[in-house]
């Protein structure tokens, strides 16, 4: 198949899942073209199964904010046309699935192209549910040929919030080889000082992440004798108020903020647990790394994280803001070497078997299938 992708390119789920899915479906033997602003983050390598058309959008000083959904309303179009697209494949539904209908519409006289929209979470739980976006966001929904959701949290959140139901649930994945425990990386002894435990937070920094429950949970644990340094990957609006945090709580020296990194999964692959207090998470996809890495998770119980995060079994949840149970859990976890390593191994073992992209992509290609078959039949009638 010749499939157009849109995601965000910018370091985030949706982007990351988008890029993973691209290349995926390349390495099974199709032809995939990333149509986006820039290179998706993920996307470090273009060959001849994965190409990249990049939105172009004019400079005009009558546009306040530049019309970027049309300028790539119009690239879909024009990229459908030149490579023959099967379909287009939009992760996040504003403004792409909108985007891509409106490109579908202005070249259906000629050939008609499905859309397929998969929602990521904020998408559907903060953008598309705020008013000014709702209708049009109903609207991306009950036009787009095929509807799919990462976690069945999501799918009942669309359900409820736009009285819409058609929906796949495909979840996210990871690719066992890439995500592999290896204490024996050079990065753990940068990390680390001699008898140090690791925990590592890995997000955008936004609110919703709630980072600095994170500095919380480390300072806590310090106070009650547990030797960790705490590693926070990834940038944003939060992390000058984590690093002031991190300052008045007095663990400054044991926590260290090393940016945007293209290596998560090495940072991953050494770590001794992975912290996620979030207040909303759809999926939870850096659980889902973590857990592929043999790394014990401490989440909230929110949103999809239930469907990643087995309690008691591969990582312990608590309710949102009770940093202290937190921080009871990961002393246990700390103080008990064999519940650690069989909770890592229990976390793999789930992590390959539910959502390796072997048993993920072969969901997405049927459903392509299904969608295309649709679209035929409604085309011969």
């Amino acid at each position: 198949m010749n499939i157009g992708i849109t995601v965000y390119p910018t370091y985030g789920g949706s982007g990351i899942v988008g890029s993973e899915i691209g290349r995926e479906l390349a390495d099974n033997g199709h032809n995939v073209h990333f149509i986006s602003s820039a290179l998706p983050t993920r996307l470090t390598e273009l060959n001849e199964r994965v190409h990249f058309h990049e939105v172009e959008m004019m400079n005009y000083p009558l546009f306040e904010h530049q019309p970027y959904d049309l300028a790539l309303a119009t690239k879909m179009a024009t990229v459908v046309r030149s490579e023959n697209l099967d379909l287009l494949h939009v992760h996040y539904a504003i403004p792409h699935s909108i985007s891509a209908i409106l490109a579908r519409e202005s070249i259906k006289q000629k050939r008609y192209v499905p859309v397929i929209t998969t929602l990521h979470g904020t998408d559907i739980t903060l953008v598309g549910a705020d008013r000014s976006y709702l209708p049009i966001t109903k609207y991306g929904l009950q036009q787009s040929d095929g509807v799919t959701a990462v976690s069945r949290f999501l799918k009942q959140a669309t359900i409820e919030t736009f009285d819409f139901d058609e929906i796949e649930v495909i979840p996210n994945f990871i690719c066992p080889n890439y995500y592999q425990r290896n204490f024996d990386l050079p990065l753990r002894k940068e990390l680390v000082n001699d008898g140090e435990k690791l925990l590592v937070h890995v997000s955008n920094f936004r609110p919703v992440k709630r980072p600095q429950d994170c500095i919380e949970v480390a300072a806590k644990v310090r106070g009650k004798g547990g030797n960790v340094r705490l590693v926070m990957v990834g940038d944003g609006p939060e992390r000058s108020a984590c690093e002031y945090r991190a300052e008045q709580l007095g663990i400054k020296e044991y926590t260290d903020f090393v940016g945007k990194r293209d290596n998560i999964a090495d940072y991953l692959a050494v770590a001794d647990i992975f912290l996620l207090p979030s207040e909303s998470e759809s999926f939870g996809l850096a659980a889902l790394e973590a857990q592929a890495c043999e790394v014990p998770v401490i989440a909230s119980r929110i949103g999809g994280i239930p469907e990643v995060v087995t309690d008691k079994e591969t990582g312990f949840l608590s309710d949102v803001e009770d940093t202290e149970k937190m921080s009871e859990d990961t002393l246990r976890l700390l103080n008990d070497d064999e519940m650690r390593r069989a909770f890592g191994e229990r976390a793999r073992e789930l992590a390959v078997l539910r959502y390796s992209a072997t048993e993920i992509i072969p969901q997405y290609l049927k459903f392509y299938e299904k969608i295309l078959g649709e679209a035929r039949s409604a085309s011969a009638t």
